[in-house]
């Protein structure tokens, strides 16, 4: 099976009433995890490389893998996105590569780190979005701001800092015509969400649930959405680590997100943990170990369960199998037609 639109993959997720994952990849190893986990419970999935994993494995190897992974798993419906693409020359250029998807974050200006206007957002976004459909790409934006940083990306800060007002969204879905939408609803990046297990003062479930009211047919998409989980932290810091103590997102809270429009969960530090728990563990308990297989297998086993775990929690599990996956082409005449417009005017009527 070639690559396939996220579009497709999140309008089947719809219909079906549950959520696909979107996980963050830099190497080989997590591929194969990821794929592993998609496998075992044959489930459709999102494979996504931030700009900073584009840099570090280079484009090329981090493609051939992604194809790679779809040329011996062609039962499994696979879409190729980039992460928090900072500028139209990042996203043009993920698209040029091959990219299925691609994130125009215009939250941030291009330095990824400074808070953009309302108006500078909407204009690089609805650029994206009229470079990316001719083409049969599918275009994911932001309206408000995640706290934290990731791999050099984000504004750091609290996830409290710029939580997302609905009137926008409603603005921002109508003037970009995004297939996807992420908000900020009080999540961050990386390990250090929260301080406490999340409630309703710091994570804003009621922001999201009047969002999907106003946007019925609008995929939502939930970033900073890793658990955290104890267990995974605990591992570390007993083979040599020194996290913090930190809470995630409650996966029931996922859950609640998914059956209010929420399609897309970006998930990443959790299986970051769970790679560098299980190296950690072979390193410690046989201190003369040296073959990079020793500990990869053990972190890429680590990860898969991770990732299995969350295809089942998500409901996107027994669903690759649901549908024919449309070509690209096919998809682009979607978009000419009007047939996939979800500007909310038009998907109203």
């Amino acid at each position: 099976m070639p690559l396939v639109s996220m579009r497709q993959l999140l309008d089947e997720a719809a219909k079906g009433g549950y959520g696909v994952g979107a996980f963050n990849v830099n190497d080989m190893e997590q591929i194969q995890a990821i794929m592993g986990a998609a496998v075992e419970t044959k489930s459709p999935v999102v494979i996504q490389a931030s700009r900073g994993a584009r840099q570090f494995a280079q484009d090329k190897y981090l493609f051939h893998l992604i194809l790679a992974a779809a040329e011996l798993h062609p039962e499994i419906p696979i879409a190729m996105h980039q992460d928090h693409g900072n500028s139209f020359e990042t996203c043009q250029s993920a698209i040029q590569l091959g990219y299925t998807s691609v994130m125009m974050d215009g939250s941030l200006k291009a330095d990824g780190k400074t808070p953009a206007s309302f108006e500078e957002n909407v204009e690089v976004t609805r650029r994206v979005v009229e470079y990316a459909h001719p083409l049969g790409v599918t275009v994911e934006g932001e309206i408000g701001v995640l706290g934290g940083v990731e791999d050099g990306h984000g504004a750091g800060g609290s996830g409290l800092d710029h939580i997302t007002d609905p009137d926008q969204a409603v603005e921002f879905a109508e003037r970009t015509g995004v297939d996807a939408l992420a908000i900020a609803i009080g999540t961050s990046h990386g390990a250090y969400k929260f301080t406490k297990k999340p409630d309703g003062s710091v994570l804003k479930m009621d922001v999201l649930l009047e969002i999907h009211k106003r946007l019925p047919k609008t995929h939502l998409v939930m970033h900073g959405s890793s658990s955290v989980p104890k267990d995974l932290q605990d591992i570390i810091n007993k083979y040599g680590g020194n996290l913090k103590e930190t809470w995630g997102v409650p996966v029931e809270e996922i859950q609640l997100g998914i059956r209010n429009g929420v399609r897309k969960i970006n998930v990443d530090t959790d299986n970051r943990l769970a790679i560098t728990g299980a190296i950690r563990k072979v390193l410690w308990e046989t201190p003369e170990k040296f073959d990079p297989r020793d500990y990869m297998k053990p972190a890429r086993e680590a990860m898969q369960k991770v990732v299995a775990q969350r295809m089942t929690q998500f409901g996107q599990a027994g669903h690759a199998g649901d549908y024919a996956p449309l070509t690209i082409t096919e998809i682009a005449k979607g978009y000419a037609s009007g047939a996939l417009d979800t500007r909310p005017s038009l998907a109203a009527k």
